[in-house]
């Protein structure tokens, strides 16, 4: 105890003398050890080590570890603040013990960096816009239905046509008994289809009335998977009974049914210029369905996690599924060939959670092709497709889970989300390629 004390009282009279007579005092192996520094390369102030900042105030890179301060670490937040930028004098802080040690302040620390140089995430600095609200509750997902218009359906059992330009309700469809689940919409068109948790599809128009044009019931269970021909002239539909069914939307009669055991369908989506239809199921597999007859053409090799969802690229040629998964164990996208070889390409890791949505972006965005995917993480993620390095990563803290992801128009994505409604997101390349959310609704 004398060994420690003295040197303390000791050096705490020196600086009260010192101040008196406008001097300053060195720092000296009397210094506690809980103020110690160690020079760096910044001068007198070191990095911090095994600090994590509060929710939303760090800036987190590669493998999600954060760092909010520069500095030593101090007990308290405090660290020594130097006068005449050297080792000089000390003021008062806050941290309850001696007076040279004084509340340390937030300094911004450099962004972490991907592969060659690439900014692998950045926490948002910059307020957002807040639109009218498309919903009441939680978004279960969203669709484009031109670049202007999205789709959207909730727990709020509505659909909403949303002009995601100018921030304001086009349309509101309600005629469901629960909650939507998927949203389908046909190219070129004003008509788009909703499924839900009450087990029924439903055909709507939004240049017709509010009322649904068209209604397919058949399904046991809650419909979780919505694809569109090319023509538009079938609708393929899927549920948790382990079923599918194919539709001729013109008459809304049902003309194929398929079903295999534990095939708890999750995802649909119809391969642009084929009569294929992929599908993502909670047994763990990726099924290839040919719509003449609804047999199964191919199944791809069975992954470790439930597949929670599929997209298919423009040109058809590869498809995107996405893992369930916890703590980063799953929780990935793999990419497939659709060709004959039909092998798997790339996976791209690095969500924490459920990656629960991914799409094929522009080829003009970048050089490169890319591909975005969200997650129940609160993290939206762009990738190298061919690499399956992650290019960039946004964070959208309070936003709960995230629930879908849709391309908006060249530069734009909509995100939607369980505690925050539809986020817009913008691709910008000011500095690299980065993704930034510019309005909530």
């Amino acid at each position: 105890m004398t060994v420690t004390v003295v040197p303390l009282f000791l050096h705490y009279i020196d600086s009260l003398v010192a101040r008196s007579l406008g001097t300053t005092v060195p720092l000296s192996e009397t210094s506690p050890p809980h103020c110690s520094r160690q020079k760096t390369g910044r001068g007198a102030l070191g990095p911090v080590s095994g600090r994590r900042p509060a929710s939303g105030t760090g800036v987190r890179g590669r493998g999600e570890r954060s760092e909010a301060f520069r500095g030593d670490a101090c007990p308290s937040d405090a660290r020594l603040v130097a006068r005449g930028g050297g080792a000089g004098g000390v003021e008062r802080g806050g941290c309850g013990r001696p007076p040279f040690c004084a509340p340390r302040p937030q300094l911004p620390a450099p962004p972490a960096c991907g592969p060659d140089g690439i900014i692998e995430e950045r926490t948002q600095t910059k307020s957002c816009l807040e639109y009218s609200p498309a919903h009441v509750d939680s978004v279960s997902v969203v669709a484009a239905l031109n670049s202007d218009l999205c789709v959207s359906g909730g727990k709020d059992k509505t659909v909403v046509a949303y002009n995601w330009k100018s921030g304001n309700v086009v349309k509101r469809f309600r005629g469901h008994e629960r909650e939507i689940t998927k949203i389908a919409c046909i190219p070129r068109s004003s008509q788009f289809f909703s499924g839900s948790r009450d087990r029924t599809v439903t055909m709507w128009d939004l240049r017709g009335p509010s009322q649904p044009r068209q209604q397919f019931s058949g399904h046991a269970m809650v419909v979780t998977g919505l694809a569109v021909s090319p023509d538009s002239s079938q609708l393929c539909t899927g549920s948790r009974d382990n079923t599918l069914l194919l539709w001729d939307v013109g008459t809304g009669r049902c003309v194929e049914r398929a079903s295999i055991s534990r095939n708890l369908v999750t995802h649909l989506r119809w391969v642009p210029h084929q009569p294929y239809v992929l599908q993502t199921s909670e047994d763990k597999t990726i099924r290839l369905w040919d719509s003449r007859g609804l047999q199964v053409a191919h199944i791809f090799p069975t992954k470790q996690h439930i597949q929670t969802y599929c997209e298919v690229s423009e040109d058809g040629h590869k498809c995107i599924s996405c893992s369930s998964g916890f703590g980063g164990e799953g929780c990935e996208a793999t990419l497939w060939d659709l060709r004959q070889t039909r092998n798997r390409i790339c996976e791209y890791k690095g969500h924490f959670q459920t990656v629960a949505s991914c799409v094929f972006l522009p080829r003009a965005l970048a050089s490169m092709p890319i591909i975005a995917t969200s997650s129940h993480d609160c993290k939206v993620k762009i990738w190298n497709q061919d690499t399956g390095a992650c290019l960039f990563t946004l964070s959208l803290d309070g936003s709960g889970p995230l629930t879908s992801l849709a391309v908006g128009d060249t530069v734009s994505l909509l995100c939607a989300s369980f505690s925050r409604g539809i986020h817009l997101l913008r691709v910008e390349h000011s500095r690299g390629l980065e993704l930034r959310e510019v309005a909530v609704f």
